[in-house]
């Protein structure tokens, strides 16, 4: 189907909704990259107000990836609540904007209405809003998700501790684990990347973070954020595997270049249940997404990467996950320019990911060679404060040394629970607090009762 619209005597033309989507994106070099882009502003506000009066019915009906040739959309066309649906069936995609940022958009009718939404949806009314819209409307969402904490409450920010080391050192990563342990940081996850996909090695840090665990009694989860395929091997042998870790995407052939599928997927998901490891809940998976990564492998179908990356979160919903976040501005600046493209994309990707019904958190990071510095990732970091972020990562010094990119540090956790007045988890806190660790008042540091030297050497 075509659109198009008359600004004064120039004719703006849509081939379809794919193109329409992509013109009306706020600019991006990875969709002028593509090719997608709209080719000056005054095309992307032409897309943006034809975009406003689409029905939200044509977004079932026009499928911008085929439904016979592509698994992503058949799930996501499969598992549409039609009954949740039916409040808003009768919306335009402007509609839909001034409905959400509303009074009537309350965090119970928000809830009740994701399963009614499609990606594809929730992707066009973001690119009408500003910023600040993405941030009310993503704010008064609740996504609540538990293992053996709870994760998602309003009021709380969690973080996830990520201990990398560039050669997997045992001993180094112990020493992360403590220093972020003592800032009051892991209670969304103890999350580790490793240099290699070594079983061996995954086997190991999940032994020294599950016997930290047991030993001090510490309400945290661990993930080895390891391929799919070595997670299922090592449940196999019993090994005390936690949250089960893939990066996925918005298409498909994207999924494919992970060497993953939906069914791949699903055999992760029911083999991390089975361990029934999981104490206060059963959300047990972990998502990882960023804008870009479907360009990036040539699976993009020249959907604008904003409009793929809410698919990748279509995917990740239907596993009722622990987490989700976004690497934002990991992939780089061919994808994401500078600090304002980040800033805009992390907004996008949160509001996307929350409104569809996810547990959403955010990397909040650069490259080195993006026109971007910590300034910008303190500002993105507040903003997604105000609108509600479930976690944030926790890395010492903000400088990851394996993965050599910046993001955030334990401080700055800190800082954001302090000047939004926000806790970490319910029952992290409660250890927190017994340890002393953090004082009374809260987010400040306490002279801690857990000796640092002795915790250290129990995890050597």
């Amino acid at each position: 189907m075509r659109y198009k619209t008359n600004i004064g005597h120039i004719v703006y033309e849509f081939t379809d909704l794919k193109c329409l989507l992509a013109k009306a994106s706020p600019l991006r070099s990875g969709d002028v990259l593509a090719g997608v882009a709209a080719s000056s502003n005054e095309e992307r506000i032409a897309a943006q107000m034809v975009l406003a009066d689409v029905p939200l019915s044509q977004f079932l009906n026009e499928a911008i990836v085929p439904y016979e040739t592509d698994e992503v959309t058949r799930l996501i066309i499969d598992t549409h609540d039609s009954a949740a649906f039916t409040t808003i069936q009768s919306f335009t995609v402007g509609n839909l904007r001034d409905w959400l940022l509303s009074d009537h958009a309350d965090t119970i009718s928000l809830q009740k209405l994701s399963r009614g939404l499609t990606p594809e949806m929730v992707a066009a009314v973001s690119k009408l809003m500003r910023n600040q819209d993405l941030i009310l409307v993503a704010q008064k969402i609740e996504i609540i998700t538990k293992f053996r904490n709870t994760i998602g409450l309003k009021g709380h920010l969690s973080t996830r501790l990520q201990p990398n080391h560039p050669t997997d050192s045992l001993k180094g990563i112990a020493a992360s684990i403590v220093d972020g342990l003592m800032y009051g940081s892991g209670d969304a996850v103890i999350g580790i990347n490793p240099a290699t996909d070594s079983p061996k090695t995954a086997s190991a840090l999940l032994y020294l973070i599950d016997g930290l665990r047991l030993k001090f009694e510490i309400p945290i989860q661990s993930c080895i954020l390891t391929h799919l395929t070595t997670s299922i091997d090592l449940i196999a042998k019993n090994t005390p595997v936690d949250l089960v870790f893939q990066s996925i995407a918005g298409t498909q052939k994207a999924n494919e270049s992970f060497g993953i599928n939906l069914q791949l997927l699903t055999e992760g998901y029911e083999a991390g249940l089975s361990l029934k490891r999981g104490t206060v809940g059963n959300n047990l998976m972990y998502f990882e997404t960023g804008q870009g990564s479907a360009l990036s492998a040539n699976a993009h179908f020249n959907i604008d990467q904003q409009t793929c990356e809410a698919r990748a979160y279509g995917v990740a919903r239907h596993y009722h996950p622990l987490l989700v976040n976004s690497v934002v501005g990991f992939i780089g600046p061919e994808y994401l320019y500078d600090g304002k493209q980040i800033t805009r994309a992390g907004l996008e990707d949160h509001f996307c990911g929350k409104l569809l019904g996810l547990p959403m958190g955010m990397d909040i990071c650069y490259t080195n060679h993006a026109e971007a510095d910590q300034d910008d990732m303190d500002n993105l970091m507040t903003l997604l404060g105000v609108a509600g972020v479930n976690f944030i990562m926790g890395i010492p010094g903000s400088d990851d040394t394996m993965l050599n990119y910046q993001t955030t540090s334990f401080h700055d956790a800190l800082y954001l629970r302090r000047v939004l007045g926000l806790k970490a988890s319910p029952e992290f806190e409660a250890w927190f607090l017994k340890q002393g660790i953090l004082d009374k008042s809260y987010n400040r540091l306490s002279n801690p009762a857990l000796n640092l030297n002795y915790l250290f050497k129990e995890l050597q």
